[in-house]
C-alpha cells in the first residue's frame, strides 16, 4: 500500500545489463581437472630440482660425453617433466590456429636455449615457471574455497514428516505445503514457515552473520541455514529449486561469466602484445648479426630468447582474474554476493546511492498505533472491515492491520474484491462497498474528506461512498541504518537518497533521523523509474549510481541502475534475480563494505598492472643489450607473477 497524497503515473523503463558471456583464453592448471593435491604437485619439482642441481654442478664432464650424451640424458627428461603441461598447451593451440600465448612463447624460447645448448638455463625455465604455476594454482584454489565455503551450504536432504511418520528424502522431491523435521544440528534444506518449535538458527553461510538468530513459531526459516538447538517443524513454501539457496548457488557459480573491462581488455592487450614481442624478438635474432660487425648468430639468439622469457604476460593473464575472483570471495564471506567481476569495476566509480525506504532502510515490520473515525463509525468497526479486505494482501501494512484486527476473519464475507496499482483496494465485504488505500484512491473515487495532510503510514477507509476514517500504522528504522548513512558519507559518496511511496510527512521525518541528502516522496512504483531517471540524468558520465531495493516493485529501478543491489534475506525473487548484487542479512550497511571490497580489489588490480608492465619493460631493455641473462629473464616472468598473485590474495583479506 502506497500512501501518499499524489503522484502522477510514468511509463516504466526498465533496461537489463547486457551481461556478455566471453570466452577466456586456454589457461589450463592442474587444479581445474579436480581438487588442487599440494603434495602431488611438489613431487616433479623436487625431482627436477635435482635433476637441474646434477646438470648444472657437473655440466662440463656431462658436455664433454660423445655427442653430449650425458648432458641430454640428465636434462631432457627434467625439461619435459617439468615443461610437459606448457608444450602440450602450446601444441594444441597451435592446431587450433593460436600462436601467441604465454605458452607458445615459453616453448619458443626454452626449444631455441636447448638448440643453442643451453640446457641448464631451459630447464631453469621451465621449471621456475612451474614453481609459479604451483604458486599461482594455491592461490586460486584459496580463492575458490572461500566461495566454496557458500556452496556447502546446499543441504543433502530433508526429512519429510507424513502422519507423524519422518522419512529421509532428496530435497528436490519435497513439495509445497509438505512438513519437514529439523533436529539440532542438522541443515534446513528447504525455506518455509516454522509451525512447532523454538530454536536458534545459524545463518553465517549465508548473511555472514556470527550470531545466531532466535525462532519461533510463525517465522521464516532459509534453507541453507542451520538449526543450532530445539526440534523444528517446517511447512514448505517454496520448492527447492525455488528457494534462496538454489538462486544463492546459480548466481554465486555463474559470477565468473561477467568479465570486468580489465579482465576484457588484458585479454585483448594479451592477443596484441605476444605477437609483436615474438616478431620483434625475431628480429633481434636475425638484424643484428647483418649489420654489427663481430656480432655473432648465437649470441643475439640468446638475447632473443631472453627477451621471448621476459615477455610472458603470465603475471597479468592469470593475476587479474584472481583479484576479482579473491573480491567475489572475500564480499561473500561477509553475505555480499556480487554476480560478476564487471560489478566490482562499476562499484568502484559509484558516487550516488539511491534507496528504496521499506524494507531496506526500515524494517517493514508496522504496528497499528492510531485509529481514527469518521461519520459516526466505531474503531471496531473500522479496524474489522480494513482486517477483511487487507486479509488477501501481503503488504506489511495489511499485515500489522489483520495482527491487530483479534476477532476471527470469515474470508466468504468479502467478494468482488479489486486490487487499484498504486491507490488501494476495492471490495464488497457482505453487502456493504468498502475502498481502503491510500488519499490518491479518495480522490479517484471521489470520496469527500479533510484528513489528507496526515502523518505517517495511513490506510484511509471508505465505506458505501461515505469516508469512514484512517488507520495509521507505524514502521521502524532498522539498527545499523543511520550507522549505514554516515558510512556512505565518510567513504566519500557524494548522494544518498531515498525514493518513497510513503506521504512526504513520513519520508521527510525518516530522511531528517537518517542524516539522507534528499528524498523523493509520493511515488507510484512506476513513478519510481522516472525519479531515478532524473537522478542518473544529474550525475556525472564516470559518476555511477547504485539502487538499492527489496520489494517487486524495485525491479524496474534494480534493472535500470548502474548497479542493482537487492536486500536478500527478506528481499523478494524479483529483485535478487534482477539485483547485481545481493546483500543476504538485509544490513544497510553492507551498501558501504561492498563499495569498500569494490575499491580495494580494483586497486590490487591496477598495482598488478602497473608492477607487472614497469618491471617488464625494465628488464626487456636490459635483455636487449645483453645485460640480463636467462635466469634474470625468469626472474622477470616467474617472479612478477608470483608478487602479483601474492598481492591479488590481499583481497580475500
Amino acid at each position: 500500500m502506497s500512501s501518499s497524497c499524489c503522484g502522477e503515473d510514468a511509463p516504466k523503463n526498465p533496461k537489463n545489463h547486457d551481461h556478455d558471456h566471453e570466452e577466456g583464453d586456454d589457461h589450463e592448471h592442474s587444479h581445474e581437472a579436480g581438487e588442487f593435491d599440494l603434495k602431488k604437485e611438489v613431487i616433479p619439482v623436487v625431482v627436477v630440482t635435482a635433476l637441474l642441481l646434477i646438470g648444472s654442478i657437473y655440466n662440463q664432464p656431462l658436455h664433454n660425453t660423445p655427442y653430449s650424451f650425458a648432458e641430454y640424458l640428465i636434462l631432457i627428461p627434467a625439461y619435459l617433466l617439468s615443461g610437459w603441461n606448457v608444450l602440450t598447451i602450446a601444441g594444441k593451440n597451435i592446431l587450433k590456429g593460436r600462436f601467441f600465448d604465454e605458452n607458445f612463447l615459453m616453448t619458443i624460447a626454452t626449444l631455441g636455449a636447448i638448440a643453442i645448448h643451453q640446457l641448464p638455463e631451459a630447464v631453469g625455465v621451465m621449471l621456475f615457471f612451474k614453481v609459479g604455476e604451483l604458486f599461482q594454482d594455491y592461490a586460486v584454489g584459496n580463492s575458490r574455497r572461500s566461495i566454496k565455503a557458500v556452496l556447502e551450504v546446499r543441504p543433502d536432504y530433508a526429512n519429510l514428516k507424513v502422519n507423524g511418520v519422518v522419512t529421509k528424502t532428496d530435497p528436490n522431491k519435497v513439495k509445497i505445503g509438505d512438513i519437514i523435521t529439523v533436529t539440532a544440528g542438522e541443515k534446513i534444506p528447504l525455506d518455509g514457515t516454522i509451525i512447532v518449535g523454538i530454536s536458534q538458527i545459524d545463518t553465517s553461510a549465508l548473511t555472514g552473520e556470527s550470531v545466531p538468530r532466535s525462532v519461533k513459531v510463525g517465522d521464516a526459516a532459509l534453507a541453507g541455514t542451520i538449526n543450532k538447538t530445539g526440534i523444528l517443524d517446517i511447512q514448505v513454501t517454496k520448492l527447492f529449486g525455488e528457494s534462496s539457496i538454489a538462486k544463492i548457488l546459480d548466481l554465486v557459480e555463474n559470477a565468473s561469466s561477467k568479465k570486468a573491462e580489465t579482465e576484457k581488455f588484458i585479454t585483448k592487450f594479451a592477443k596484441i602484445y605476444t605477437p609483436i614481442v615474438v616478431f620483434v624478438s625475431l628480429a633481434i635474432a636475425i638484424i643484428p648479426p647483418l649489420v654489427i660487425p663481430r656480432a655473432t648468430l648465437a649470441e643475439w639468439v640468446y638475447r632473443a630468447l631472453v627477451i621471448l622469457v621476459i615477455s610472458c604476460p603470465c603475471g597479468l593473464v592469470i593475476s587479474i582474474p584472481l583479484g576479482y575472483f579473491g573480491g567475489i570471495g572475500g564480499a561473500a564471506k561477509k553475505g555480499i554476493l556480487i554476480k560478476g567481476s564487471t560489478f566490482l569495476d562499476v562499484l568502484n566509480d559509484v558516487k550516488t546511492v539511491v534507496s528504496d525506504k521499506t524494507g531496506t532502510l526500515t524494517k517493514g515490520t508496522f504496528h497499528v498505533t492510531q485509529i481514527v473515525t469518521e461519520n459516526g463509525f466505531s474503531q471496531d468497526e473500522l479496524l474489522s472491515v480494513a482486517a477483511h479486505i487487507e486479509a488477501q494482501s501481503t503488504h506489511p501494512i495489511a499485515q500489522s492491520i489483520k495482527e491487530a484486527y483479534k476477532g476471527e476473519l470469515d474470508l466468504t464475507k468479502v467478494t468482488h474484491y479489486e486490487e487499484i496499482a498504486g491507490h488501494g483496494i476495492r471490495a464488497m465485504v457482505g453487502d456493504r462497498l468498502v475502498l481502503a488505500g491510500n488519499d490518491r484512491l479518495l480522490h479517484r473515487e471521489n470520496i469527500v474528506h479533510n484528513t489528507c495532510q496526515v502523518s505517517g503510514s495511513v490506510v484511509h477507509l471508505a465505506i458505501d461512498t461515505k469516508y469512514a476514517g484512517y488507520i495509521i500504522a507505524a514502521d521502524e528504522i532498522k539498527d545499523d541504518a543511520v550507522k549505514a548513512i554516515q558510512d556512505l558519507h565518510q567513504i566519500g559518496i557524494k548522494r544518498v537518497i531515498m525514493l518513497s511511496g510513503d506521504n512526504d510527512g513520513v519520508a521527510a521525518d525518516i530522511a531528517g533521523r537518517l542524516g539522507l541528502d534528499s528524498y523523493v516522496a509520493e511515488l507510484l512504483p512506476e513513478g519510481k523509474v522516472t525519479a531515478f531517471e532524473e537522478i542518473l540524468s544529474k550525475s556525472g558520465k564516470k559518476d555511477k549510481v547504485i539502487y538499492v531495493g527489496d520489494g517487486i516493485n524495485d525491479a524496474p529501478v534494480l534493472a535500470r541502475a548502474d548497479v542493482g543491489m537487492a536486500m536478500g534475506g527478506l528481499g523478494s525473487d524479483a529483485a535478487i534475480e534482477t539485483a547485481d548484487v545481493v546483500i543476504m542479512n538485509d544490513s544497510p550497511t553492507k551498501i558501504a563494505e561492498a563499495i569498500q571490497i569494490a575499491r580495494k580489489t580494483h586497486s590490487i588490480v591496477w598495482q598488478n598492472i602497473i608492477f607487472a608492465l614497469s618491471i617488464k619493460a625494465v628488464f626487456l631493455v636490459l635483455g636487449a643489450f645483453g645485460v640480463a641473462t636467462m635466469w634474470e629473464a625468469v626472474f622477470a616472468d616467474v617472479g612478477v607473477a608470483l608478487a602479483a598473485i601474492a598481492n591479488a590474495t590481499r583481497v580475500l583479506k
